[in-house]
């Protein structure tokens, strides 16, 4: 276990308020992030350290995926004719959900299981289960058969130097 897996588990598990504390004063200095939700499940992963997240969420869920610099949190506003706070509450992420680089997931809504949300997407409204969500409150169901973005079986590091070369390659031929 490296020294972010150790502070997310003091940070979202300790019972010594202190420690806790003390845990996520370090994820924000070493990490640029911080991590605050009413139920985070253990099995959720950070990408890269979760660097630059903002993260309050209502719940995560179980085999949630969250790369870096993303936010979830409130989108409320303060009614000033009526004297009350509209739109309070943090997001639901479902399971199995993947939320790609640079990601906005604001307000009280719920994203459903199993759905993708996509690099630098805007989300502040429901995204139904299985679904690929992106730009600003857009989805569309999910394909079976693909996995965007991130699977358990991910690509060897030589694959990806392979397939980098071979746009390095594509570059090269095209008119500069």
């Amino acid at each position: 276990m490296n020294n972010f897996d150790k502070l997310l588990k003091i940070n979202c598990f300790s019972t010594d308020q202190d420690a806790r504390d003390l845990a996520a004063e370090v994820l924000e200095s070493n990490f640029n992030c911080e991590i605050n939700c009413v139920e985070i499940d253990p099995s959720v992963k950070f990408a890269h350290h979760a660097k630059g997240c903002t993260i309050a969420a209502s719940k995560i869920d179980a085999d949630t995926v969250i790369f870096q610099n993303v936010t979830i949190g409130a989108n409320q506003t303060y009614n000033k004719v009526t004297s009350q706070w509209e739109g309070l509450g943090n997001p639901v992420i479902g399971k199995n959900v993947v939320i790609a680089d640079g990601a906005k997931v604001v307000g009280p809504i719920i994203i459903g299981d199993n759905t993708v949300i996509g690099a630098g997407s805007v989300i502040t409204k429901d995204i139904p289960a299985n679904s690929i969500a992106f730009g600003v409150n857009h989805f569309k169901p999910k394909d079976d058969h693909y996995s965007p973005v991130f699977y358990k079986q991910m690509p060897q590091p030589s694959e990806i130097i392979d397939a980098c070369q071979k746009v390095i390659q594509r570059y090269q031929q095209t008119d500069k």
